[in-house]
This record gives C-alpha cells, sequence and structure tokens, in this order.
C-alpha cells in the first residue's frame, strides 16, 4: 500500500520548513506528496518549486479545480509539471463546490460533472498531442461564430495520470469509466461498498477492473492513549464537513456519511450549523462518525484500522497528519511510525 502526504500551505515563514518536510518523506520512501487548491494557494505554483527540491516523490495536485482554469490551462499547466519533474506529475481534479466556485472564481457551478467529464476528455486531447476541436455540454473548441481555430499544443505526447476527486454516485461512476485514480475522502472501510459500488459500475463501462484505479483515501491518523480526547478533537472538523462543506442544498460530504449509515446524524449535524450554532453541531457528532472514517488510538489500534483500509481494497493511504502540529520533530514522528506499521502490515 503506497503513502502519500498533504503538503499544506507553503507560507515565507514555513517555506524552508514544508521543503524538508517533503524530502524527509521522500527519503522514507512515501511515494506522493499533495498540494491542494483552497484560499491560500493555487495547487500548481508549490509542486513547480518542490519539483526542484525533490527527485522520485510524485508530485500530486489535489486538487485543481475545474472551474479555475479551462481545459486548455489546465492541462498546459499539466504538461510544465510533467516536465519540471521529470515525469512525476499526477493532475488530480475535483469540481469543488458552488459556495467557493460562485463566490471566489465568479464561475457557475452547474453543471460540475459535465465540466469535469469535459475537461478530462480536453486535457487527454492535448496530452496525446491532437489538434483539439471539441464540442461539449460546456466547452466548445474553438467557440462557434469567432474568430477561433482549432489549435494543437506545441508539446511532445506525454502520459499523465488523471485522478479525480468525487463523492457523488454518478461522479463515481465517471471516474471508475475514465480516471487513473481516485481521491476519497469520507471513505469507512466498513462501509467501502458506498463509494466502491459506484466506482464498479463505472470500470464496467469500460471494460476494465477496480483494480486498475489507484484508491488513494484520506485518513486522518493520530496515535496515543487518550482516545477520548482525540475523538473530542476530532469532532468540530466533522461538523464543519457536515453543514459548511457545500451549501444547503448541495454537500457531497454530508451526502457521502449518509450513505455510510449516518443519514439522521448528517442531517441534524447540517441543520445545526446552517443555524449558526457550530459548538452544538459539534456536539452532535457521534463517536462513531469520528472512528469510523480514521484511524486513532494506540499502535495496535491504528495497525488494525490501516490494515482495514487495505483490505477494503485501498492501494494508497494520503495522511491527514494535522494532529501532530506544523513541520516539526512530532510530525516526523508521526510519519516515521506510520511508515513503520504500514511496511509490518501482512
Amino acid at each position: 500500500m503506497q503513502l502519500a502526504i498533504e503538503l499544506g500551505p507553503m507560507q515565507p515563514d514555513t517555506l524552508t520548513a514544508a521543503v524538508e518536510w517533503v524530502q524527509f518523506a521522500e527519503k522514507l520512501g512515501v511515494d506522493m506528496v499533495f498540494s491542494a487548491e483552497a484560499w491560500w494557494s493555487d495547487a500548481i505554483t508549490p509542486l513547480a518549486f518542490l519539483a526542484d527540491k525533490t527527485q522520485t516523490i510524485k508530485l500530486a495536485t489535489g486538487i485543481m479545480q475545474t472551474t479555475a482554469r479551462t481545459p486548455a490551462m489546465t492541462a498546459m499547466s499539466a504538461l510544465s509539471l510533467h516536465d519540471l519533474s521529470g515525469g512525476r506529475f499526477i493532475l488530480g481534479l475535483g469540481a469543488s463546490g458552488p459556495q467557493v466556485v460562485e463566490g471566489l472564481h465568479s464561475t457557475r457551478y452547474h453543471p460540475p460533472l459535465a465540466r469535469l467529464r469535459e475537461t478530462v476528455e480536453i486535457c487527454r486531447m492535448i496530452f496525446a498531442g491532437e489538434k483539439v476541436e471539441y464540442q461539449g455540454k460546456v466547452f466548445q473548441m474553438p467557440l462557434p461564430n469567432s474568430e477561433g481555430k482549432p489549435i494543437k499544443i506545441a508539446h511532445e505526447p506525454a502520459d499523465i495520470p488523471i485522478y479525480l476527486a468525487t463523492l457523488g454516485p454518478n461522479a463515481l461512476r465517471y471516474t471508475g469509466a475514465a480516471a487513473n485514480g481516485w481521491l476519497g475522502t469520507s471513505f469507512s472501510p466498513e462501509q467501502s461498498e458506498a463509494h466502491l459500488d459506484y466506482l464498479r459500475e463505472g470500470t464496467a463501462t469500460t471494460n476494465r477492473a477496480l483494480g486498475d484505479l489507484d484508491l488513494c483515501v484520506s485518513v486522518r491518523v493520530e496515535l496515543g492513549e487518550d482516545v477520548d480526547a482525540m475523538i473530542a478533537r476530532r469532532k468540530p472538523a466533522v461538523a464543519f464537513n457536515m453543514g459548511g462543506m457545500g451549501s444547503a442544498e448541495t454537500n457531497f460530504y454530508n451526502d457521502a456519511f449518509k450513505r455510510a449509515g449516518f443519514a439522521d446524524d448528517a442531517l441534524a449535524i447540517q441543520q445545526l450549523w446552517l443555524d449558526g450554532k457550530r459548538e452544538a453541531a459539534a456536539e452532535r457528532v457521534p463517536d462513531a462518525m469520528v472512528t469510523a472514517f480514521q484511524a486513532i488510538g494506540d499502535r495496535a489500534t491504528v495497525t488494525e484500522r490501516l490494515s482495514k483500509y487495505r483490505d477494503a481494497g485501498v492501494t494508497t493511504l494520503k495522511l491527514g497528519l494535522d494532529s501532530a502540529g506544523p513541520f516539526g520533530p512530532a510530525r516526523y514522528a508521526l510519519l516515521e511510525q506510520i511508515v513503520d506499521i504500514t511496511q509490518g502490515m501482512t
């Protein structure tokens, strides 16, 4: 089972520490580092910086928002990272959510799946070295009734893996049909079929198997003895996912928890959050909504938990290590322990 780390913000006062963190992970044999696209940074620029500071670790976006740039610019950025990294780049794409898309990027969120599908198709045309002529629901290249003409990007064909961050059933089916990997969240190994059934349906439409995808799943890991305290620290983040990640009408995280057997809890927590009762929302989170989706506890418990992810079919663990604080000795030690645990799993 492969391991991946999350980069987090690369700011002037943490730049050196962030680079040293990724270099440390690389020496331990960690396979990938993911750069997010959120309120502080784009996903691409930090990876361009890291390309010159690393040798073997794969550099992945987790994710680039499909609404933040055109498909052609997405593909051109990916080709640049492919070249700068010596072929180590992975293009992770996702639709994000309506609050960010419409509030920050001034772009209509709908239709998210059509935009994702067309972005992937156009990127693959460009990666293959084709002249781009495309007529989709969202994108037309060249624009009709314009002075545009079909253009071929001046780059040799390149094999760039595309991973998709998806949660809804139709989007999961498309991921299974078209992607090289799945960037999964809100995943419980005990309820893995809430996601994997749809991915499997998608693979069947293109004569593939689920094993053809890298199932890269996010999991927060914390080692220690005081499990009750660990659970309590996690509840506000779960409440935020239920109520703050998306809108009242569109929240794929909330929907995923419903499919995993927490429908009543997810709805109640969301309503408290939307009513502005943030502390009450966190208090409403049952312990199982933390423990079922994370790996926390002593070494034996975490080992058993990570084994369940592997047995459920997960091929890459995307580690959330925020419990160890910012870049520093505690985070280094936690990663070393996780590497040791996964290497010893039978």
